[in-house]
């Protein structure tokens, strides 16, 4: 069987490698029992430190709506091409809180 490829940088996602399930919608907007999307840790803490919950509910509810984002798509381009198990601190930092 193939490891599962992560839907935002496109790369294997193997066993050894952290990961993590998003909530497209997130937890605290409703999204609890919503559709999920197994990611590498990485990938997934940059949507994090990029959005908000609130814009994360709003706006960027799909996988397909996350690459439009300006931040997400260029860190997915540049994950892309590292290998899957590549670990490294989010860069750029958090979002600023209101």
């Amino acid at each position: 069987m193939s490891d599962p490829i992560c839907p935002l940088c496109k790369r294997p996602i193997p066993p050894d490698v952290p990961q993590s399930l998003h909530h497209l919608i997130p937890r605290l907007k409703g999204g609890a029992k919503g559709p999920t999307v197994l990611l590498h840790h990485i990938c997934h803490k940059e949507i994090h430190a990029a959005l908000s919950e609130a814009e994360l509910a709003r706006r960027f509810n799909t996988v397909e709506a996350l690459l439009t984002h300006p931040r997400i798509a260029a860190f997915a381009e540049w994950i892309a091409r590292r290998p899957p198990g590549f670990l490294s601190r989010v860069p750029g930092g958090t979002r600023k809180r209101r």
